[in-house]
Parts: C-alpha cells; sequence; structure tokens
C-alpha cells in the first residue's frame, strides 16, 4: 500500500470554525498547527444557537460534542414569535423535526461551544496566540504565512478562518467592503431567572425596526439581543453609536414585555457588546493554490437564520473530506470550495432577506408580516427548516 505524507494544515484563526476545521481535520490525519491574533482565548460575553445540522455534519467524522453541549448549554424545542408585549405571533416547534433528523437544537455560551470544540481536538493541541496574521505566500509545494510580529510558519495549505474582518480574505478580494444591514445590535448574557423564561426558552419579540432576543442557555443564565434600524449610510450606527448606554436602550425597549425590560435591567452595562448589523457581497473565488477560507471569512451572514457557526462547522465537515488522503491539495480545496458555495450563497441570501423582513419598520408592512407568520401554513416553515437542518443537506 502506497503512504501518503501527512499533510500540514495552518488554521488562522480559533473561533469556531477555526477550531472545527482543528477537529475535523486531526480526525481525517491532517496535521495542524493554530494561531490566534488574541493574547488569550477569549470567546466574548455572547452565545449562539447550534443547530441539528452542525451536529450531524460533526457526527459524520465521528466528532460528537452534543454529550458536552447537554451538560453546558440548553436544547430549545421551539422558538416562539411575539409582539413586542409578550402576546403570541407564531410558536415554531424544533422537536419533531430534530427528532427526526436525529440531533437537537441548542443555545449555548461561545465559551462553552469553544470548550466542547477543544475538547474534541484534543489536550495536546496548543493554540498559538499574539499571531496576528499578515500575509501569505502559496506555491507549488506549500504556503508560508508571515505574522506581524515578523514571525513566519510554512505548511502544505492555508485554512482562513480569521473572521469577518479576516487578514487572510484581504489578500483574496482586497477592495471587498462590508454591506450594511441598515441596523445596530446589543448583545449580553447575564444570570437571570423570570417566570416566563422557563427550562429550553427561546423567544423573538418584534416590533417596527426593533427586535429583541431571549433565550436561556442553561446554568441558570440567559441570552439576549436587541436591534434597532439605523438610517441607510448612517456611519457606525449613528445615532446608536459607542455612547450610547444600558440607560438609553432600556428606553429604546420601554413598553416592552416585562421579562425583556428585567433582562436589559439586570445586565452590568460593561457586558453589553454593541456591533453594526452587516455582512459582505458573495465572493465567488475563496481561494487559490493551497489556501482557502472558511466561516465567516468566506461568507459572512446577517444573524436572522442563526446558522453562522453551524455552517462554519460544516465548511469544516466538508474541508476534511476533500482533504482526507489527498494527494494534489489544491484540487481538494478547489472541490472543497464548489461544494460549499451554492449552499453558503443560498443561505447568506436568506439570512438578509428575513432580516429585513424581521426589521420592517412602517406600521402596514410590519402588521402585514406579523399576520403572515401567524397565519401561514405550518408545513412552509417545517419544510424551510428541514431544508437548512438537514445533513448531508438535501438535493
Amino acid at each position: 500500500m502506497t503512504q501518503h505524507p501527512t499533510l500540514k494544515a495552518l488554521v488562522v484563526g480559533a473561533g469556531i470554525g477555526g477550531l472545527a476545521a482543528a477537529a475535523t481535520l486531526r480526525r481525517v490525519g491532517v496535521e495542524v498547527q493554530i494561531f490566534e491574533r488574541a493574547p488569550e482565548l477569549r470567546p466574548g460575553t455572547t452565545a449562539v444557537s447550534l443547530m441539528s445540522n452542525a451536529i450531524l455534519a460533526l457526527r459524520s467524522l465521528d466528532v460528537d460534542i452534543a454529550p458536552s453541549l447537554d451538560k453546558r448549554g440548553e436544547v430549545f424545542d421551539e422558538l416562539k414569535f411575539l409582539t413586542r408585549r409578550g402576546r403570541p405571533i407564531r410558536a415554531i416547534p424544533f422537536r419533531d423535526l430534530a427528532d427526526r433528523l436525529g440531533a437537537p437544537n441548542y443555545a449555548v455560551h461561545r465559551a462553552d461551544l469553544q470548550q466542547s470544540l477543544l475538547d474534541a481536538i484534543g489536550g495536546d493541541q496548543a493554540v498559538e496566540l499574539n499571531a496576528a496574521a499578515k500575509e501569505f505566500v502559496t506555491g507549488d509545494d506549500g504556503v508560508e504565512v508571515t505574522f506581524e510580529d515578523g514571525r513566519k510558519a510554512a505548511g502544505d495549505i492555508l485554512i482562513g478562518a480569521d473572521g469577518f474582518n479576516s487578514a487572510i480574505r484581504r489578500q483574496v478580494a482586497s477592495a471587498d467592503e462590508p454591506r450594511p444591514g441598515n441596523y445596530v445590535c446589543w448583545l449580553a448574557t447575564v444570570p437571570f431567572s423570570h417566570p416566563r423564561l422557563t427550562k429550553g426558552y427561546a423567544a423573538h419579540y418584534w416590533g417596527r425596526g426593533q427586535r429583541f432576543g431571549l433565550a436561556d442557555i442553561g446554568h441558570g443564565r440567559a441570552y439576549w439581543w436587541g436591534t434597532k434600524n439605523v438610517p441607510a449610510g448612517t456611519p457606525e450606527g449613528r445615532p446608536y453609536g459607542k455612547d450610547f448606554g444600558k440607560k438609553e436602550i432600556a428606553g429604546l425597549f420601554a413598553g416592552w414585555a416585562d421579562e425583556v425590560r428585567q433582562a436589559i435591567r439586570v445586565t452590568p452595562e460593561d457586558t453589553i457588546v454593541r456591533i453594526t448589523a452587516q455582512d459582505r457581497p458573495f465572493l465567488r473565488r475563496w481561494g487559490s493554490g493551497r489556501m482557502t477560507l472558511l466561516g465567516d471569512a468566506a461568507h459572512p451572514m446577517l444573524v436572522s437564520l442563526g446558522q453562522g457557526a453551524a455552517l462554519a462547522i460544516e465548511d469544516a465537515v466538508v474541508l476534511a473530506e476533500h482533504l482526507r488522503g489527498a494527494t494534489d491539495p489544491s484540487a481538494a480545496l478547489r472541490g472543497y470550495e464548489d461544494e460549499r458555495r451554492p449552499r453558503t450563497e443560498a443561505l447568506v441570501a436568506a439570512a438578509r432577506a428575513l432580516s429585513e423582513t424581521e426589521q420592517l419598520e412602517g406600521p402596514v408592512a410590519a402588521r402585514m408580516r406579523d399576520l403572515y407568520f401567524r397565519f401561514a401554513p405550518l408545513s412552509r416553515f417545517t419544510s424551510q427548516n428541514e431544508a437548512v437542518l438537514t445533513w448531508p443537506p438535501l438535493g
């Protein structure tokens, strides 16, 4: 039997996508070295939804993080859509679909998901910190990355998994500018109890040009986020900029459901994260030679579908499958990109379309949105969710 030399992958970025890539690549026999620009491995203070498709994709490579997430996060069986005062619009059930697919949906703190992926990688896999990538060179025999501090690293392939502001992507698409979502978002996790926040609670509250999300993420903690439209072209989300604090946020949500107001009230101001909603025009070429992109570095999306983390994990699984036993790494990377582009492009577009619907501000348009979600056949939502949550994807 012919023995192929072990490939060495340089993974730039130790977020969800980078760690998932390390776990899956190691599972197919690829050596991995991970680089992270931050001085310490801090996943931030927010949470994510991790849907069935991510769990199923990882299991296809015998990587099962569900037992870890059962301990660290919280399964949610339905997603409630409510008015701003907490009156029901629609509840979308997930449990029957999750049972049929064979994997649940989780709400989980980023730190807990990160630790679950680190456990899947194995304790002997170190992450090199303070390693901000500056540029790379790819050739027929391998790739070399230069870091801001002058360090260099060489390997057989390079995976750019360094997020929305990816330094690796900039070298692929230098003129690529963010595309505004025209709203700002505040996010936080906090110890929180409320009569309406039952086990596995997950709800979206809809106003006009505003939304609020609230979810149980386990261990007495809640994750919340709130949005507010800004005029198109407004720089940095003004007038809701960095000086727009907790008191002002609470004012935006005055008169909303009690649990919404209470979640904001008990959150320490310095733990609230503010982001400007944005994605990027879909990138047709993710790499060349022996490098490629993954996750938000390849296809950043607005958050309405809750699929950002799951798509990064799907990327990692497909990448590993193409590199398993590969004798031509460049061809394997192009195969990965070709397989992933149609699904990721469709979901990036779907996330933007849903975001525009959810952020509707005109009274008539917002009322029509609520009526549609209240009275449309449940089968329509079930089939849409099934198309997203099934792995391998439906043909």
